[in-house]
Parts: structure tokens; C-alpha cells; sequence
């Protein structure tokens, strides 16, 4: 029997771990320096003893910077971060709504993004500099979070190997679901932890409209901003009523509890989690990272909370960071409780416990249903890699099926090749086999990206020989089918050619998976026989392009046009030329009767008529519409 604690990992045994470090401890002092002392801006400093961890925090008085109480709920979408690739730019565009993120808060971050860049620059060219912590409270964590992202982008541009973490204390949400998932598929959710007390309402704000509450919400933030600086400061501030207080907590609760209700969508809510949460209480703490449970959580833990606690809770991130020690920790788990001869059942009391909510009856089994979800169940990334394979194995035969029925074509009479051949394949059955096991390896391989992005997979998936190997042999032998069917169905009539409008997402991450490849073998350009499958696995659009060229070269009659025609023409024309003489083709490119062939004779008979044409007007001049002698 597979004893239970060896597949069981608590997250308050996440949430010791973390606690165990300076990290926090760290991370909050330099955060109240920031907020007594650089007010709209963000503070550095190097870890004692000269060591190689540097600390950036970022004020929280930001709040009240450029109007962002004016923009409490609006998005706007993430278009750039300087002059970096941006890091969600492989979303299925289909599918996902743009990355959006908070407006105010992405004014804030580029207001001063090019001081922050400067100074990053410096200390990233500081060979010294082995990690960097970036940090922030409130507002100013979410600004942290921004400049984090931008430091990833530009660290993955670089190829650098310096360690980055993230960590922010009452964070208000950031971005929508698509802004999550795009984290999420750049392996970049570990780089955040996101501090949140049980009662604090700031990181729970953004899921309630806020219009109704415009009024006392920028005086709550002014009391916010006043008792960070100093906690006398704060009586100045104007007075949130306590009827106030009461209708934004229960607005809050309300729209909390509705959003664990809409299960995995969530998506009539416009903000989303991402990164790891670590939930903090008097008792101890816990971490999550799925975004459902880190909603449910939020819930959960707020639902033991008071309109004044929700307010006062904002402002006491030192008192629990202060408590979030080793030894507190280990004192707690020792104290008389009830436990469990399961090690599984103990280590979900533990986190209970932990969590704050151990006397909330109410609360009690709910918070273990999260935990056990966000449990994982299920295989590991390695055990699932393992499992794909099988299921390789088992659609090999799918496409073997498809290399014979190329070879077939090839073999016959009619010489049109394998493009060809399926393109007018009308109703036959062995054409509509072919057709089915298309479809079943689409399906395969769509999995397979699916579970790649949804970390199912190692993170180094798509590195391995093995899978980028096969995903390339997949591509160069089922696209041209895939362009055969959309150009046999005329699909481009209506949305236009394969290239730019009709190709599939996955053979787009192929394409990456191949070019960013870790080969060690020698490059061999040299061959001595034609290629088995043609290296371009977009050829065929090409040639569909290259024909309707030509078409409208027999029909134009601006001289502009037509040159531009011709260019293209010519530029395709020595493009396949090239790949011919390297014999980077196959076969069935060089059919009697294949497109591609036709198209060289359709070209090729069309220089003949303009040559034809050239020479008659010599001999022959017009004018006014007549031959002169």
C-alpha cells in the first residue's frame, strides 16, 4: 500500500518554507522604508555583507498618483512593455480575450519606467548581483508586479540565468484571465508570491463594481496613504463612516461569494489571480497558486472578517510577517489539537489551522475541499510526459497510414502527387481515411499543447528531442493536407490565403518548438536524394499564391501593379528554385501534373507571349491604334 504522505505536499508546508527565509522579513522592512521615505517612487538596496541579493520596493503612496482613484475598475490593453517581445504573444488570439490589465496602475508603472529600467540595468550589469527581489505594498505591489514582468521579458531576451522573485503585501488584482494565462504559459507564476492577510480588503476590492463607492473608497485610500507614511497621519485623513465601511464590505463579500460560484469560467469577472498566494492569519499561513482556489480562499478567509478589520487589516502586513517565523510555526503544530492518524487528513487540519479559520465551523469544510483540490491528484509533468508517449505510440499508426497513402500517390499513373491527389480526392475511401486521421492527430497534438500551457508538462517540454522531433515530422507531413483541404474547399475565397488567414496555431508553436531547438548534431546541408517529406511544410500555399499571381497578371493593366506582380512572382520563383537544387523537396513537388509543375509551365508559356508581344511592337510600332509602315 503507497503510503499517504508521500503524494501529499500541505501548502502550509509551502507557506513554513517561505516563512523560514528572510525573504519576508526583508521584503517588509525595505517596503515601509519606501513608504516613509520615497512617496511615489521605489527605493534599492543590497542584501548585508555584500551579498548577491538586491531588494527594489516600491512605495504604496503611488495610490494617489495621476488621478488613479479615477479609474478604480478600467482596463486597457497590454500592447507593449518598451521595446521587448511581448511575453504574451503566443495566446490563441481565436479563443483568449486580449491581455488586459489595470489602467491607473499601468499609468503609474510607465510614468517612471524608464528610471526604474536605468537603475536595473545598473544593477543587473553589476557582476555581484546574483538574485533580485522586487517588492511592494498595496499599490505599490502591483506596480512591483508590472516591473517584474518587464524584468522577465528582458532577462529572457538576454538569455540571463539571474534569479527574480516577486513579492507584494495587500496587492489589489492586476490584470483579466487572458493576463493570468499568459503568465502562466511563460512558466513565470513562480516568480510571484502575493502576500494577503485574511481580512484585508484591498486585494478582494476589485471584484465588486467600485462606482457605487467612489466617495468613501478615495477617502479610504487617503487614510490608507497617510497612516503608511506615519500611523499618527492617519486620524487627518476624512472618516469612513461606519454604515460606509459596512455596504463596501458586503458589496465585496457578495460579489466574492459569487465568484466562487462560477467555478473554473470566472469570466464575468474582469480581474484574475495569478502567481502564488500565501495567505496569511494569526495562526500561520498557507499558499495556493490555482487561481480557483486562491478565489475560493479569498472568500473563505474574508467571510471570518468586519467591515473595520477589513480596513485596519491593510495596515498590519508587519505584525504578521514578524510572526511568520520558523520557530512560531513549528511551536504551533505542536500545540494540542485533535489529529488525525492519516498523514493526509493531519496535513489538511494543519493547513486549516493555519489558514485562521480552524473555529469557523462553517468554514472548515469548505477551506479542505479547496486544499484537496488544490492538491495534485492527478500525475506529475514527468508521469504525464510518460503517459504521452504511450499515446504517441498509439497514433503512430495514423500516421504511417498517411506516408503510405503519400508513397500511393506517388506511384500513380496521373503523376499529381500527393497535394494534389487529396486536394481532388472527391468522395474516395482511401482519400477519406486519410481525412479521419488527420483529424484524430490534430487532436492529439492540440492535447498536447494544451497540456504544455497548462503546466501539465515540464517546463522544458518542448526542448526535448524526442517531442520537437516528432512535432516536426507531424508538420511537414499533414499540413500540406491541411492546405489541400482549405484550398480544395476554396476557403480562401472567403477569408483569404492559408499563410496569413487560414493556418492553425499549433504548427505556429512547431515552428518555434523547431527553431528553438537544442541540436548538437552537425549540420549537413549537402543531400544526395530528394527529401522525403518537402522542408517547407507551407510550400503549397506558396504555389496557391504563386498561381493567383499569375492570373492577375493576364488581367492588370497598371504598370505599378504589374511589377509588383512579377516581383513576386520571381522572388517564389528562385525561392523554389533554391530549394530544389538542395533537393529540400520531395518528389511529388516535381510531379508531371502537380501544381507546382503546371504553375512552371503557366509561367513559362506567359514569358513566351510577352516575349511575343515584345518583339511585335518592335517590328510592328502603333500609334494612334494603327500599324505604321
Amino acid at each position: 500500500m503507497v503510503s499517504q504522505a508521500s503524494s501529499f505536499e500541505t501548502s502550509e508546508v509551502l507557506a513554513t518554507c517561505l516563512a523560514s527565509t528572510p525573504l519576508l522579513s526583508e521584503s517588509w522592512r525595505l517596503c515601509s522604508v519606501a513608504n516613509a521615505t520615497a512617496p511615489w517612487s521605489f527605493v534599492t538596496e543590497q542584501s548585508g555583507g555584500g551579498g548577491g541579493t538586491v531588494y527594489v520596493a516600491f512605495s504604496s503612496a503611488q495610490m494617489m498618483a495621476n488621478g488613479w482613484e479615477c479609474s478604480w475598475r478600467n482596463m486597457t490593453q497590454l500592447e507593449n512593455m518598451g521595446e521587448l517581445p511581448r511575453f504574451w504573444c503566443h495566446r490563441n488570439k481565436e479563443v483568449e480575450e486580449p491581455v488586459m490589465v489595470h489602467q491607473g496602475i499601468l499609468d503609474l508603472f510607465l510614468s517612471f519606467s524608464n528610471s526604474f529600467q536605468h537603475q536595473i540595468m545598473a544593477i543587473i550589469g553589476n557582476g555581484n548581483t546574483k538574485s533580485i527581489v522586487v517588492t511592494g505594498h498595496s499599490i505599490g505591489g502591483a506596480i512591483a508586479s508590472l516591473c517584474t514582468l518587464w524584468l522577465l521579458s528582458y532577462l529572457q531576451h538576454i538569455s540571463s540565468s539571474l534569479s527574480l522573485l516577486c513579492i507584494t503585501f495587500g496587492s489589489p488584482l492586476l490584470g483579466n484571465k487572458s493576463f493570468s494565462n499568459a503568465i502562466l504559459k511563460q512558466k513565470w507564476a513562480t516568480n510571484f508570491c502575493h502576500i494577503v492577510s485574511n481580512h484585508d480588503i484591498m486585494p478582494r476590492l476589485l471584484f465588486a463594481p467600485t462606482i457605487p463607492h467612489t466617495s468613501q473608497l478615495n477617502h479610504l485610500l487617503q487614510f490608507w496613504q497617510l497612516s503608511m507614511t506615519s500611523p499618527c497621519f492617519g486620524k487627518l485623513a476624512v472618516q469612513v463612516s461606519e454604515n460606509e465601511k459596512a455596504e463596501l464590505f458586503n458589496s465585496v463579500m457578495s460579489y466574492l461569494h459569487a465568484a466562487t460560484q462560477d467555478g473554473e469560467g470566472c469570466e464575468s469577472f474582469l480581474f484574475h489571480p495569478f502567481g502564488s498566494y500565501l495567505f496569511v492569519s494569526e495562526d500561520g499561513a498557507l499558499c495556493v497558486d490555482s487561481p480557483i482556489i486562491v478565489i475560493k480562499m479569498m472568500h473563505l478567509t474574508f467571510a471570518t472578517s468586519s467591515p473595520d478589520s477589513s480596513i485596519e487589516d491593510h495596515l498590519k502586513y508587519g505584525e504578521y510577517v514578524n510572526k511568520l517565523s520558523l520557530q512560531f510555526l513549528v511551536q504551533r503544530n505542536s500545540m494540542q489539537v485533535s489529529i488525525s492518524e492519516s498523514s493526509y487528513e493531519a496535513g489538511l487540519e494543519f493547513a486549516v489551522q493555519s489558514a485562521g479559520i480552524a473555529n469557523q465551523d462553517s468554514a472548515i469544510e469548505p477551506a479542505k475541499e479547496c486544499l484537496k483540490i488544490a492538491r495534485r491528484i492527478g500525475p506529475s509533468p514527468t508521469q504525464n510526459v510518460a503517459h504521452l508517449a504511450v499515446t504517441l505510440s498509439k497514433v503512430v499508426p495514423y500516421r504511417a497510414e498517411i506516408e503510405w497513402y503519400k508513397a500511393w500517390c506517388d506511384d500513380q499513373s496521373d503523376e499529381m502527387g500527393y497535394y494534389d491527389m487529396f486536394k481532388r480526392r472527391g468522395s474516395s475511401k482511401r482519400g477519406m481515411k486519410v481525412n479521419m486521421n488527420r483529424h484524430k492527430l490534430a487532436r492529439f497534438w492540440d492535447k498536447v499543447i494544451n497540456m504544455l500551457e497548462t503546466n501539465e508538462l515540464p517546463g522544458d517540454f518542448e526542448r526535448i528531442p524526442k517531442w520537437y522531433n516528432a512535432s516536426q515530422f507531424y508538420k511537414l507531413l499533414v499540413e500540406p493536407l491541411d492546405i489541400a483541404e482549405y484550398y480544395g474547399k476554396e476557403m480562401d475565397r472567403a477569408k483569404g490565403h492559408y499563410i496569413k488567414h487560414g493556418r492553425d496555431r499549433r504548427y505556429k508553436i512547431f515552428d518555434r518548438w523547431w527553431k528553438e531547438r537544442v541540436d548538437t548534431r552537425e549540420e549537413n546541408n549537402g543531400r544526395s536524394k530528394f527529401a522525403s517529406l518537402t522542408q517547407d511544410s507551407c510550400f503549397w500555399a506558396r504555389v496557391e499564391e504563386a498561381r493567383e499571381w499569375l492570373n492577375n497578371v493576364r488581367s492588370e493593366c497598371d504598370t505599378r501593379e504589374l511589377a509588383v506582380l512579377w516581383g513576386n512572382i520571381e522572388n517564389f520563383e528562385n525561392y523554389a528554385m533554391k530549394l530544389v537544387e538542395n533537393k529540400e523537396v520531395s518528389q511529388d513537388v516535381l510531379a508531371k501534373n502537380s501544381s507546382y509543375s503546371m504553375w512552371l509551365e503557366d509561367l513559362r508559356e506567359m514569358r513566351e507571349l510577352n516575349a511575343n508581344v515584345e518583339i511585335a511592337s518592335t517590328l510592328y510600332p502603333f500609334s494612334g491604334g494603327e500599324v505604321v509602315p
